[in-house]
């Protein structure tokens, strides 16, 4: 789950239900999978969903391959209005013996992670038995970054029956296509600047860092870390207004790209509109990103943003993709 676009405010009024509340929506795996018009194998597809616009996305694009979703909404993080149209369930972080009780209820067998989430501490969980159970494997886990936790969260559901997979397999549409999205187009210097972002990702890939840094005539201006790429761009804007980027500004690129060899069932690198705005205000030249391997929030609001400012956005071929 990306760290991206966290909600800040608590929903104090956000339903708590039971097993007993509902039946199940969805009949038992075994009877539709031997009917006619059977739901794709699987069953309906559980979405443990943060912040953000994509958990949505990728619902709708699943349902509209016709197959039924459920989404398990993380308190303090879940758009509560959003939620709604869907159907769902409330847990808590920590929760993890009532998500595998309510997934078996609801015939969920395969799993995706989705949605904006700041790492939290193992103190803030709200562990019930079913994570207390598993203790070991969760404090292993917080030994390490982002990607190291996440990882071990995989493996906690894996444990439990479920098949953990990315929402880029599920929604592939929902990720940046090779190419430019909008009307502009990087120059040569900027290809260049763009090469070296790359080189420096994967170099840092090695100590789970970051996604995200700030090229500007081969300079590295930001690097991400724990504060996540909007307060990073925030970061090289004020720097500009401070004086201490004395570069034009229309000079420089955002560059975002998956950790080498990372899980990337979770946390892929995300943009949206905000993203866009941010980058424009930072003084940049525009974004690139890694096509296949980056979600793209609400494309024709970005594509309308990067035009609307003069920026390009352009996605490049996967370095670890076989050719």
């Amino acid at each position: 789950m990306t760290a991206a676009n966290p909600m800040a405010r608590m929903p104090g009024n956000a339903p708590s239900e039971t097993l007993g509340d509902q039946p199940p929506r969805y009949p038992p795996a075994r009877a539709r999978e031997g009917s006619a018009g059977a739901t794709p194998a699987g069953g309906p597809l559980g979405i443990i969903c943060g912040a953000g616009t994509v958990p949505f996305a990728v619902a709708d694009a699943v349902a509209q391959r016709g197959r039924p979703v459920v989404l398990f909404a993380l308190r303090g993080w879940a758009d509560t209005a959003a939620i709604k149209a869907y159907p769902h369930h409330w847990i808590a972080l920590g929760q993890f013996g009532r998500i595998c009780r309510l997934a078996r209820h609801e015939g969920c067998r395969e799993m995706v992670f989705v949605g904006g989430l700041v790492r939290p501490s193992i103190w803030q969980l709200r562990l019930d038995w079913g994570t207390l159970m598993q203790m070991p494997l969760i404090v292993r886990s917080f030994r390490g970054g982002d990607d190291h936790l996440l990882s071990g969260v995989g493996r906690l559901f894996e444990n439990g029956g479920f098949r953990v997979i990315g929402a880029h397999e599920v929604a592939p549409e929902i990720t940046a296509p090779v190419g430019a999205l909008g009307r502009f187009r990087p120059n040569a210097v900027v290809e260049d600047d763009i090469g070296h972002g790359f080189t420096l990702l994967a170099a840092m890939s090695a100590f789970d860092v970051g996604q995200a840094a700030v090229i500007a005539g081969h300079r590295v201006l930001a690097v991400e870390a724990a504060e996540g790429t909007d307060a990073m761009l925030d970061r090289v804007a004020a720097m500009r207004e401070a004086g201490r980027i004395a570069l034009a500004s229309g000079i420089g690129v955002l560059v975002k790209a998956p950790k080498r060899r990372q899980d990337r069932r979770f946390d892929l690198p995300s943009i949206g509109a905000d993203t866009v705005t941010r980058a424009a205000r930072a003084g940049l030249a525009g974004i690139a990103v890694v096509a296949g391997a980056t979600i793209v929030a609400e494309p024709q609001r970005l594509v309308e943003a990067a035009d609307g400012a003069g920026l390009f956005v352009v996605g490049r071929p996967d370095p670890e993709k076989p050719a």
